[in-house]
């Protein structure tokens, strides 16, 4: 027997407004009978967890222990720059010259994600890439 992941629950100050903005990131609606001022709901996924947005009484005070990692679709730093104007905040830049690496981020009340390369920004290009295909699609180290 094992048990299932059923949601990634994240404290939070406002609850409806945080789930909107992770709404607009994942492209995935919010509960149906999500309302404003709600003191939990929901982002529904199309698989796996949901992420449960539950509002508490106290801040942020450290990093995140638990984070959420994001491939995008389109290039990383295209959804970087997309990121940011929905509201997200720039904490640290791990992209290095060769490509591979990730960005750090953080959603309107501080919660930290990391942003990694897309499938297209992780296909072979080089030919030490296609001699080495799983250093060159991040399979090596961090799975960036």
């Amino acid at each position: 027997m094992v048990s299932v992941v059923q949601n990634v629950a994240i404290d939070c100050a406002d609850a409806y407004e945080l789930a909107r903005f992770w709404s607009s990131v994942t492209g995935r609606p919010l509960h149906p009978g999500a309302r404003p001022g709600d003191r939990e709901t929901q982002v529904l996924a199309a698989e796996g967890p949901a992420l449960y947005f539950n509002q508490v009484p106290e801040a942020k005070t450290v990093k995140n222990r638990l984070h959420l990692c994001l491939r995008p679709e389109t290039s990383r730093d295209q959804e970087v720059d997309r990121l940011l104007g929905l509201g997200a905040t720039f904490l640290a830049d791990h992209r290095n010259p060769d490509g591979s690496g990730w960005a750090i981020l953080a959603d309107p009340e501080g919660n930290e994600f990391c942003v990694l390369r897309s499938e297209s920004d992780r296909a072979p290009r080089t030919p030490d890439a296609l001699a080495f295909p799983g250093r060159a699609q991040g399979r090596v180290g961090r799975t960036e």
